[in-house]
């Protein structure tokens, strides 16, 4: 289980994140939601300890992750992130073993082990096709593919995915989100996956549990139906929206109300 505790996070002066405090349970897609400047990539970058906190702690099972060394804390936390940053010349091969660098010897050497890790994580996200393609020859969905196939070769039990979706037509962003709540549910072995969605439509089927951030701090958490509510999400985004329930129960559907 992931717990956050205080989390304060400051660029300079500006505090980016101001006490957040939540949990993730393993077993759990925690979607987070807010407004643009809210701190959700900040989030992101917090828990995977590419920029230092100023306060607060964050567990998993117990562990402070920020005490880890760093090739111990990518054994526990794998990172989709949302800004692409992949050498060109490389391939969609060698872009996914890279999830496995925790893992090698001082000398770099590649197991079979590897090698069949980085296979099934490519066949999963459907990008086998792509092992000897360069990236700077893809697309920003076949870019962003690969990046999640390169988190799962870097077999977590934490999974931080910063609007996986971006770049990806309708077909791949359901297609990604459904292996996404597969592993998370269905696994032989759970995983917790924390992930930074602007579409709350995506937000209401997916997620288990929400939280709202606004202005850095969290403006409301717990469970789909008790977040995605007209009044909290009318106040967070500033602008009329109405929650639709299906008739028999399923996913709410939201809308903006036009006046």
């Amino acid at each position: 289980m992931l717990t956050v505790d205080n989390l304060t996070v400051a660029y300079g002066e500006r505090v980016a994140l101001r006490q957040v405090s939540f949990e993730l349970q393993t077993g759990q897609i925690l979607a987070v939601i807010g407004p643009n400047g809210a701190g959700k990539s900040t989030l992101i970058r917090a828990l995977s300890g590419v920029i230092p906190l100023q306060s607060g702690t964050i567990n998993w099972d117990k562990q402070d992750l920020d005490a880890l060394p760093e090739h111990e804390r990518a054994r526990l936390v794998a990172v989709v992130p949302q800004a692409r940053s992949l050498p060109g010349a490389a391939t969609g091969w060698q872009t996914v073993l890279l999830g496995r660098t925790p893992y090698l010897d001082w000398l770099g050497h590649v197991s079979d082990k590897d090698e069949r890790l980085v296979r099934e994580a490519m066949e999963r996200t459907s990008t086998l096709d792509l092992a000897e393609r360069a990236i700077g020859e893809l697309s920003g969905g076949e870019q962003q593919r690969l990046l999640l196939a390169r988190a799962l070769a870097q077999s977590t039990p934490l999974l931080l995915l910063d609007e996986p979706t971006t770049h990806l037509d309708l077909h791949y962003q359901i297609s990604l989100l459904n292996l996404v709540q597969s592993l998370v549910h269905s696994d032989p072995q759970p995983l917790g996956a924390l992930v930074v969605l602007h579409d709350l439509n995506l937000v209401a089927r997916y997620a288990d549990q929400v939280l709202l951030r606004v202005g850095g701090q969290v403006r409301a958490s717990g469970s789909v139906d008790a977040v995605l509510s007209p009044d909290i999400l009318s106040e967070a985004y500033q602008i009329p929206l109405e929650v639709l329930r299906r008739p028999g129960g399923g996913w709410p559907v939201i809308l903006p109300t036009y006046q």
